[in-house]
């Protein structure tokens, strides 16, 4: 195993499902951690951080939902569901708590291997301009992104921690400020392949986003809701080099 395999947290109660799963991903090139509770996946997250985190549902104590939403509101870490429940509102939870993607149980683990590696290039891919291939950062009202290191810091420099979603989302409205973009078009940019199941999707990573961005959420200034239209992001944006929010 290479340094620089993909690192993996499997986190799975069930034995007989989560060994093997280990020990083919193992196979597959990744470096695999397992965890066999959401306290004992939190104990190994104190010393070190994955690339992606592989999330049973329905475990003992602490469940995968609660455990997902501690991921991605402080750590921003991609996670996937492997969920033995294959009720439409189970999946929608999960993507509205900020999970990447979901398989359902049983799975054949060469799909998982697939849904894995195109979560990770999601999150590792990297704007093809000419001005984004640049280390070029989004400032905005005080705040600014950096989107090699999807970092996100207030006018203060505090760093504010944001799912994958969340950052997919504000990228996109970030490349077409002050322009009506319809929930179809962001389903498809924050949750790709399985946006066209959940239409409220969208609306539940606004709300989230706008928590983390907006003064006041009751009162929004930088992302407005279009009635019968979308979203649309009505702060000026500007591209700068790395330094302080002008």
């Amino acid at each position: 195993m290479t340094d620089d395999a993909p690192k993996i947290l499997l986190v799975d109660d069930e034995a007989t499902l989560r060994e093997p799963l280990a020990d083919y991903l193992g196979g597959q090139g990744f470096s695999v951690t397992q965890a066999i509770s959401a306290a004992a996946a939190r104990s190994e997250l104190t010393t070190w951080q994955p690339d992606i985190v592989l999330l049973d549902v329905m475990m003992p104590g602490e469940d995968g939902l609660s455990l997902c939403r501690h991921l991605v509101e402080t750590r921003g870490l991609p996670v996937i569901f492997l969920t033995a429940k294959g009720e439409a509102m189970d999946r929608i939870l999960g993507l509205e708590l900020g999970a990447d993607d979901y398989v359902v149980k049983p799975f054949e683990p060469r799909e998982l291997v697939a849904r894995i590696r195109t979560v990770l290039r999601r999150v590792d891919r990297t704007p093809a301009s000419p001005e984004a291939m640049e280390d070029w950062h989004y400032q905005f009202e005080g705040w600014v992104l950096d989107p090699l290191k999807r970092k996100l810091t207030d006018a203060h420099g505090v760093t504010v921690p944001i799912s994958t979603a969340e950052f997919r989302l504000l990228r996109a409205f970030l490349d077409s400020p002050r322009q009506v973009m319809d929930r179809d078009l962001l389903l498809d940019l924050v949750q790709g392949r399985t946006a066209q199941l959940f239409d409220r999707a969208v609306d539940n990573q606004v709300s989230r986003l706008r928590r983390k961005i907006e003064a006041d959420t009751s009162n929004p200034q930088l992302i407005l809701t279009v009635r019968g239209g979308g979203y649309r992001f009505a702060a000026d944006v500007k591209r700068a080099a790395p330094g302080p929010a002008a």
